[in-house]
């Protein structure tokens, strides 16, 4: 019997407080098979991280109130949720920004706007499934 994809019972928690970009990412992951979670805030995504143990957190780099960094940090701080990869979403592409996404505990990031399939292929990578690799950070 062939292996059940894995992706298809992956929790994505989402962190965004842009209502459109919540729409969009969630409809392409759910329509490829993840159980997505949505929080529009920082403390709102703590909360939902440690009851719901997502497998990765797509985390939007600038919201009011909290920031995705300081979210990223207190994750990272937290035993219960240290473990869970997170993929900064930001329109921040400045070299200082990405190393602050790296060093907030970031697993990857993706620039906006988002591409359905370059998303895709960067969960799978750092879900350690990609088949391929990126190759960037071997």
């Amino acid at each position: 019997m062939p292996r059940v994809d894995h992706s298809i019972s992956d929790i994505v928690l989402i962190v965004d407080d842009i209502p459109e970009n919540l729409a969009l990412l969630h409809d392409a992951l759910d329509e490829a098979g993840h159980t997505v979670l949505v929080a529009t805030n920082g403390e709102s995504a703590l909360q939902r991280a440690r009851h719901s143990l997502p497998d990765v957190i797509l985390l939007d780099a600038l919201m009011p109130g909290m920031d995705g960094f300081e979210v990223a940090r207190r994750l990272k701080t937290d035993f219960a949720t240290q473990h869970i990869p997170i993929i900064f979403m930001t329109g921040l592409t400045e070299t200082e920004h990405v190393v602050a996404a790296f060093a907030a505990g970031g697993a990857d990031y993706v620039a906006k706007p988002i591409r359905a399939a370059q998303l895709f292929e960067i969960i799978e990578a750092v879900l350690g499934r990609s088949g391929e690799g990126r190759g960037s950070r071997d």
